[in-house]
């Protein structure tokens, strides 16, 4: 049984792998924005396991540094930590693109990540062990137009967990970093702002990854053996040959 913290943890690939790593006896700590999301899932994961609930926006320092020092003593030996949370916002040239957008990105997949790291690999340097794992996207292989800041943000990812990897080997923490390509979740609606027929139109005419297929790629990771290291994964569906094509049967 593991201690595992999953950010973003209240619908989507974070909602499916708090589920699935429920199901398999961990306890399982999860961190979301929404209070009324966090209850519902805590009181469905509590039937099988233990768990808590931490609210906080991972783009807040002081709010991720709260809500990580409030938890019992007996909570705090993290072993698995999942940075999943994030979003995109937007599909616009830099030219027309609203930096509030920009802000939210970069905020959220960024230094939202670097923030809830800082605070847990001082706990698992102490055990001398634990595992990171990172979602990336598979847009960071191959940028995009009109999606160029979403497309740096990922990058990023990329490049803070192949430099965690670097930094933490030495002290028996493994580092892996997960990049999904089409994934049929709420991430087209947010990034639409809730305009439902565009976001269908993502996933029009092949059959994309479903959140369950990344939650059961990220529990494969952690259940590899210690000597192993998954340290990069890269994920499409059929239908998907690189990050720009898909092939489509309309």
């Amino acid at each position: 049984m593991k201690t595992i913290l999953i950010t973003g943890a209240t619908s989507g690939i974070g909602e499916s792998t708090a589920e699935l790593l429920a199901a398999q006896g961990n306890r399982i700590i999860i961190c979301g924005r929404r209070a009324d999301a966090l209850l519902v899932l805590s009181t469905q994961l509590s039937t099988i396991t233990e768990v808590v609930t931490l609210q906080f926006d991972v783009r807040n320092l002081l709010e991720v540094e709260n809500a990580i020092n409030s938890l019992p003593a007996n909570w705090k030996k993290i072993d698995v930590l999942i940075n999943n949370a994030g979003n995109a916002h937007g599909l616009e040239p830099l030219s027309e693109g609203k930096t509030e957008n920009w802000d939210a990105m970069l905020d959220g997949n960024v230094k939202g990540l670097l923030y809830v790291s800082k605070m847990i690999i001082p706990m698992m340097k102490d055990l001398n062990n634990g595992h990171i794992i990172n979602i990336s996207s598979v847009a960071a292989r191959q940028t995009y137009a009109n999606g160029v800041v979403y497309c740096a943000s990922k990058k990023a990812v990329d490049v803070i967990s192949e430099g965690m990897r670097l930094e933490l080997t030495e002290f028996g923490i493994r580092v892996t970093n997960i990049q999904p390509g089409a994934v049929e979740t709420d991430f087209s609606l947010i990034r639409f702002k809730g305009d439902q027929e565009r976001a269908a139109t993502v996933y029009a005419g092949y059959e994309p990854l479903k959140a369950n297929d990344v939650a059961d790629a990220i529990t494969y990771c952690i259940s590899a053996p210690k000597h192993v290291t998954i340290s990069d994964m890269t994920i499409y569906p059929s239908a998907q040959s690189e990050p720009r094509t898909i092939h489509k049967k309309i």
